[in-house]
């Protein structure tokens, strides 16, 4: 693989793309150089990057064919080592390691008589490291499979994972879909009920809720394993092992194997960023050192997380974290990855009360972190040269260039970033401006502010917005009337109505105009209410925050499934007309007066009327290609909690009058089937820096809170 790649990196496409970038050539040719050789050299003294990113195969405790047992650690700092646990009575002087170089260790354990494994399935285990000093440190292996933690327990135990039959996958990935849907999920909270939820429990209850919404795509947050529930899984403990909290190794896969089945794409949220500062049942200290895995002194802890940072430069960590990425994949089946906080990886920074201006100076310097960034590379030349339709997706909040190009051109070779100012934008919004007030320049920026050539995944809220001390969408704009007035047996209240309407439009406008993908956190899709905050001290040890109420949703007599059932819509327009996938849109109108939004993308018009008291009975709109048009999909229909203002079975026709740069007008009137037709004329016009030939408008009437989505019919081409 590494063989192949060619000695110079090629910018000559970036440059077209971007000639911004010019200035920086050399620093993208040193990544590439960096990258390259770090590729090379792994081949080199190691075979090739496959066997060097599978060292699971060998490190950690593994059973051999003839039954014996192989344990193998990464320990410079240790005296020496050995293994105890429930197989030898935790007897530290009967299994030792046998010291090799580069501060590796390993031991052979012969299988029984029978020729079973000396160490029994489910048996406990800890690695006895002794220190320099003479101090006997008891640890968890960096390699193990699955921890526990007994009740009442402080700490993980490492119990040994070889059971007599594993679970065998039944279906192959679902091919790599066109148009990325994200369903962000956290296991544990995917109930109603006040505990934690099982991997069981998301494979029989939430999978065919997924499937049914139009979701493609399942992202699985807190799965490695994280000794502190309320990290939300972002304090990783144990990397290889998948948490035990929700079940077992054999669930997981099942939940995942369930998934494909459905043809659903599964992703994992992978924290490589930082890690833990858990001693007993972490990495940190691991053979009594600060810099083992890690770098010492203070450069090796974030100071906001309180946690430690990997040295992406040492041969050993880049080893143990390439080949905890191929685990996922080749133990769990994964189809792709989102990395977590990479923000925080690519400057030495860590994006530390640093406001990211989109000055290309903040992207090239000392204050970048080449060895993490070069890391980044080969992560994601090693899974898309293995798993061609895999997926990678960035958390960078700094917008640095070339993240999401390919490894050639000195880029992170990441699919897609998070688009994470649109979330952002939406709650400064609602907490500090009226509607009136509602920019629609902003709000068209903030949705296509994105570098050409690089995609994104748009989303109106995640789990960062949910978080205790925010709240969600839903709960912004409706708060505490959600308790009392969202049945649908009385009256909308003017606060239920209006949130309620803003909640379609603000989804739907992130959704096709905010990137190339779009996410949705478990429960919003339904309006969920309130926030959510994990068992702590400071709230009791409560669940009833870490649970999404799915209960509400079912009531046919609450408003939420009439929500559910727009976003379900929405999903399935998507999936038939592919605006994820298609060019991004041509914004034709942004009117702060009218409080009117209007934009083409995959041949369909969208219009959005953010007015909060004035419907318009004639507006007319730019459009491009002429012909007769229908709604395909209202946010006002009474379906999804509207006012049901608008006939569906009314044909629109295009007139040739130009409109804001577009050629041709349709008069679009409530409830009537009126129409206009005239002979086209062609137009040369520019808009958005690009010149095009478009003779087209229509008038439309459009009630206030709400957006429509026409279709041409495909009739006078």
């Amino acid at each position: 693989m590494a063989a192949a790649l060619p000695a110079e990196a090629q910018l000559d496409g970036l440059l077209d793309l971007d000639p911004h970038l010019e200035p920086y050539c050399k620093d993208l040719q040193r990544r590439y150089d960096k990258f390259r050789s770090l590729a090379r050299s792994i081949e080199e003294n190691e075979g090739n990057l496959d066997q060097f990113s599978r060292s699971y195969e060998s490190f950690g405790v593994n059973r051999l064919a003839d039954g014996g047992v192989y344990c193998k650690e990464w320990a410079p700092g240790a005296k020496s080592v050995s293994l105890v646990g429930e197989f030898n009575g935790w007897n530290s002087s009967s299994h030792h390691y046998k010291m090799l170089p580069f501060g590796k260790w390993e031991l052979h354990i012969p299988p029984r008589a029978d020729g079973s494994s000396p160490i029994p399935h489910g048996s406990k285990l800890k690695v006895v490291i002794e220190c320099t000093a003479g101090q006997q440190l008891y640890r968890i292996s960096p390699w193990a499979q699955y921890v526990i933690r007994e009740q009442n327990a402080s700490t993980y135990d490492w119990v040994h994972w070889d059971p007599p039959e594993r679970y065998e996958r039944k279906y192959p990935h679902p091919p790599r879909p066109n148009s990325v849907r994200i369903y962000e999920a956290h296991v544990g909270i995917a109930s109603p009920e006040g505990k934690i939820a099982s991997y069981k429990n998301f494979t029989h209850n939430m999978l065919v809720r997924i499937k049914n919404l139009g979701y493609n795509c399942i992202q699985l947050m807190a799965i490695m394993e994280h000794a502190y529930y309320a990290s939300f899984g972002y304090q990783v403990t144990s990397f290889f092992a998948a948490s035990s909290r929700f079940g077992t190794p054999d669930e997981l896969k099942e939940l995942v194997d369930t998934a494909h089945s459905m043809g659903l794409f599964v992703l994992l949220d992978v924290v490589h960023s930082h890690a833990s500062k858990n001693t007993e049942d972490g990495l940190n200290l691991f053979d009594g050192t600060d810099s083992c895995f890690f770098h010492s002194g203070a450069r090796g802890t974030h100071l906001l997380w309180d946690s430690r940072l990997f040295n992406y430069s040492n041969w050993e960590v880049l080893r143990f974290l390439l080949s905890n990425l191929r685990w996922w994949v080749e133990e769990y089946y994964f189809d792709g990855f989102r990395f977590d906080g990479v923000t925080s990886m690519l400057y030495h920074h860590h994006g530390i009360s640093t406001a990211f201006t989109g000055n290309y100076n903040e992207y090239f310097g000392l204050h970048v972190d080449e060895d993490a960034l070069v890391y980044l590379m080969l992560s994601n030349h090693i899974l898309h040269s293995f798993y061609p339709d895999f997926i990678t997706i960035a958390e960078d909040v700094s917008g640095m260039p070339t993240l999401c190009r390919p490894e050639i051109e000195g880029g992170g070779g990441f699919d897609f970033r998070l688009a994470m100012a649109v979330p952002d934008k939406w709650i400064q919004i609602l907490k500090e401006l009226k509607d009136e007030d509602w920019n629609m320049g902003n709000i068209v920026y903030t949705l296509t502010n994105r570098r050409y050539g690089e995609r994104c995944i748009a989303y109106a809220e995640s789990h960062d917005q949910a978080l205790v001390g925010d709240k969600t969408l839903a709960f912004w704009l409706m708060d505490a009337e959600m308790y009392t007035n969202m049945s649908v047996l009385t009256p909308f209240t003017p606060v239920v109505d209006r949130g309620m309407q803003l909640h379609k439009m603000i989804r739907l406008i992130t959704h096709a105009l905010g990137g190339e993908g779009y996410l949705n956190f478990i429960g919003n899709e339904f309006g969920h209410p309130e926030w959510l905050d994990f068992p702590r001290i400071g709230n009791n040890e409560s669940y009833h925050y870490a649970r999404r109420q799915f209960n509400l949703l079912d009531n046919h007599l609450l408003r939420y499934r009439q929500l559910n059932t727009f976003d379900a819509d929405m999903n399935k327009l998507e999936d038939k007309y592919g605006w994820l996938a298609a060019p991004p849109a041509y914004v034709s109108e942004k009117h702060e007066e009218n409080k009117v939004i209007a934009f083409e993308r995959a041949n369909l018009l969208f219009i959005f009327n953010f007015n909060p008291n004035k419907s318009f009975p004639d507006y007319r709109v730019g459009i491009d290609q002429p012909g007769k048009y229908k709604i395909v999909l209202d946010t006002d229909s009474t379906d999804y909690g509207g006012h049901g203002r608008l006939n569906h079975n009314t044909e629109f026709f295009t007139d040739a009058q130009i409109q804001n740069n577009r050629p041709n007008s349709m008069l679009f009137r409530s409830g009537d089937n009126e129409f206009s037709l005239r002979r086209n004329h062609a137009a040369e016009l520019v808009g958005y820096g690009t010149l095009h030939f478009c003779e087209n408008s229509l008038k439309v009437y459009i009630p206030s809170r709400t957006a429509i989505v026409l279709a041409s019919m495909d009739i006078n081409k």
